[in-house]
């Protein structure tokens, strides 16, 4: 294992960080694979599990930085249009359209809708908030860009499409869930094994979209 000599002024939680990294099989894979993230395993785990890439033909990548998600899309179905999102500077994936613009931009839908031409298959929200360290505050701004992105998942997905996002430890409120269940005739939480065991985070994984009810449209 390797060890990091703690830098003057280095913060302890910096080091550790870099500890991490250095002894993380899916770091030196993603390296390997050319990956630009770890992160692309945890989709590839959920798809081996839920068939979640099986035949798609448009993709919505929210919090699309670095490009992980895209690359594992690209790779796997190099026909489909995938266009992602993030307001963090994203390096070009060939085949992805990519608007540097906050998701909760009001509009951000409109333009994701017009970059994509056409209906969604599947929508993928790796988003999270800024931490800032209080767990019921942490967790109400990561449930509200999950809120968020199922009711653009809502409005953008084909019937029979899927929605997979990302909570936090204890996943989906109640509220959530049921709200969740209305729109798709499955709903299950998944964590992938290449989610580091101390994480808190969670998928949430909606499939089956049952198609925009007479409401939802008007």
């Amino acid at each position: 294992m390797k060890h990091i000599r703690t830098a003057k002024g280095r913060k302890v939680s910096s080091t550790r960080w870099l500890e991490r990294q250095l002894n993380d099989p899916y770091v030196k894979r993603a390296k390997a694979d050319n990956y630009r993230s770890r992160a692309a395993y945890k989709l590839l785990e959920l798809d081996e599990r839920f068939g979640l890439l099986r035949g798609v033909k448009a993709v919505v990548d929210l919090g699309i930085a670095p490009g992980g998600w895209s690359q594992v899309v690209r790779r796997t179905t190099p026909a489909a249009r995938v266009v992602g999102i993030d307001f963090l500077p994203t390096d070009p994936i060939d085949g992805v359209t990519i608007l540097q613009l906050d998701f909760m931009d009001e509009t951000a839908p409109a333009r994701l809708r017009e970059a994509l031409g056409g209906p969604a298959d599947l929508v993928l929200s790796d988003m999270a908030a800024n931490t800032v360290g209080h767990p019921q505050t942490d967790h109400l701004r990561t449930m509200g860009l999950v809120e968020a992105g199922l009711e653009f998942a809502t409005e953008i997905l084909r019937p029979g499409g899927a929605f997979v996002a990302k909570v936090l430890a204890g996943g989906a409120d109640n509220n959530l869930v049921a709200e969740m269940k209305r729109h798709f005739t499955a709903v299950k939480h998944a964590k992938p094994p290449a989610s580091r065991k101390g994480s808190s985070e969670w998928y949430v994984v909606a499939q089956g979209f049952k198609g925009r009810t007479d409401a939802a449209a008007g």
